[in-house]
Formats: C-alpha cells, sequence, structure tokens
C-alpha cells in the first residue's frame, strides 16, 4: 500500500512515521508514506499556498492550483489515479468500516487543508471528504494521522497478530474486552479467577461475555445495531442469568 500526504507542514508527519507500528510497517515494505511539501508545487518565488477569500471577510483560502498541479503530476508519473480523501467536517464520520474501506486502497491520497479550508474547485479531484468529529482543527494533519493510524491496523502484516486486531473495539460491532497483567493483585484488586485458570475455552467465553456487558452499559447504541448470532445470544442469556443469580 502506499499513501501520499500533501502538506505545508510535513514535518508534523514525523509523529507516526517515525514511531511503533507504523514506522515498523515502512521499515519492512509493507506500507509507503510519501509526505510531500505542498509549497514545492508552486510556482512564484515565495511559494504561496493561501490568498485572502473572495467576498471578503472570510480569512485565508488555500489556493487550488498547488493541489491540481501535485495531482496532475502524481497521474502523469504513474499512470495511475489514486484514491484522494479530504479531511473535512463536511463529509462522512469516519469508523471502523471506513477505515477497513480505505485499508483496501492501492493508492491513497491526503489533502491538508489550513485556514479556512482549500478553495472549493478541489472537490474536482477528491474522492471522499471525511470527518473526525463534530469540531473545528486549524488543518487536516491531525486527522490524516488518525485515519492513517486506524487503517493501517487493517493492512495484512501491520499489526503482529491478526486476533488482535479482531478483537479490537468496533471491530465485530462490540467493545473490546477487559485485559490484565501482573500482578494478579493489586491494593485488593484481583484479576478473574477464570484468567489464571489456564482453560482456553473458558477464558474465551469470559471474554466475549465481558464484551457483550461492556457495550451494554458503556455504549448500548453499538450493541442495539449489533446482528447477534446464535452464540451471542447464549452468552447473552448467561450474563442476564448470572447477574440475576449475584441479585438474589
Amino acid at each position: 500500500m502506499e499513501i501520499t500526504i500533501l502538506s505545508i507542514f510535513p514535518e508534523m508527519f514525523n509523529i507516526i512515521t517515525n514511531y511503533g507500528i507504523i514506522k515498523k510497517a515502512i521499515e519492512s515494505g509493507i506500507v509507503k508514506i510519501n509526505v510531500l511539501n505542498l509549497r514545492d508545487f508552486t510556482v512564484d518565488k515565495h511559494k504561496v499556498t493561501d490568498r485572502p477569500g473572495y467576498g471578503g471577510n472570510n480569512g485565508m483560502v488555500m489556493l487550488v492550483e498547488p493541489f491540481f498541479r501535485f495531482y496532475d503530476e502524481y497521474i502523469k508519473k504513474n499512470n495511475f489515479k489514486p484514491y484522494v480523501v479530504l479531511p473535512s467536517p463536511e463529509g462522512r464520520t469516519y469508523n471502523n468500516q471506513i477505515a477497513f474501506d480505505l485499508s483496501k486502497k492501492e493508492k491513497l491520497v491526503f489533502f491538508c487543508g489550513r485556514y479556512e479550508g482549500i478553495d472549493e474547485r478541489i472537490k474536482a479531484i477528491v474522492d471522499e471528504e471525511i470527518s473526525i468529529g463534530d469540531y473545528v482543527l486549524t488543518g487536516g494533519e491531525l486527522p490524516t494521522m488518525v485515519m492513517i493510524e486506524v487503517l493501517l491496523r487493517f493492512v495484512p502484516g501491520v499489526v503482529g497478530s491478526k486476533e488482535s486486531v479482531e478483537n479490537d473495539s468496533f471491530y465485530n460491532g462490540l467493545l473490546d474486552f477487559s485485559h490484565y497483567t501482573k500482578p494478579a493483585e493489586f491494593r485488593g484488586m484481583k484479576v478473574p479467577e477464570i484468567l489464571l485458570s489456564g482453560d482456553h475455552i473458558k477464558i474465551e467465553q469470559f471474554r466475549k461475555k465481558d464484551s457483550i456487558l461492556k457495550t451494554i452499559l458503556k455504549r448500548p447504541d453499538l450493541f442495539i445495531n449489533k446482528e447477534l448470532s446464535l452464540e451471542d445470544k447464549k452468552l447473552l442469556v448467561e450474563i442476564i442469568q448470572e447477574l440475576s443469580q449475584r441479585n438474589a
């Protein structure tokens, strides 16, 4: 997979390319991330990327020409049209499914806007606008980092364990189960006995029930939209029975 990012602050992306699993994925050749400076696609000596917006009193607007110049050069060089994403409050709210779909793209491009945004005519070459939430940030760099961090978890080989991804919150419509490590007891708080038993079948059932119960209590909206399998329904019955016995 190849990801190209266009920004006036390319150094910001060092925080994801120089650390953690993304750095390892780059070094192993699983993913290639190109971070380009938008100013390199300007033609004036001052490398201007923004101008006052038409109509007055609406701040600085990013010029559309440098983005188009990059886009034309990209297609000419690669003989391939990339899938272009624009972080924008006007877009669909980012979620696991969108991240999964993006992870299947061979070549992704992210346009990072600033100030009042990019000239509206940029939409002519944008495939999808995506928002990471109903709030305003000063630029598209942080949303782009968030999107890349999430989508790369779905690229085979980026995360060491496939099971780790499959157990993540939201992957199967539920929150992740609770995790524990040593010591087995800390300040009177004990790790559930079943996790110390070595009985993998019972541990798996315990974790699934924990995942269902956490989702019901913390994110009922997710649980309402979850299609329950026969196994899920049986585990839900067991949860209710166990809670009923505790309160008896």
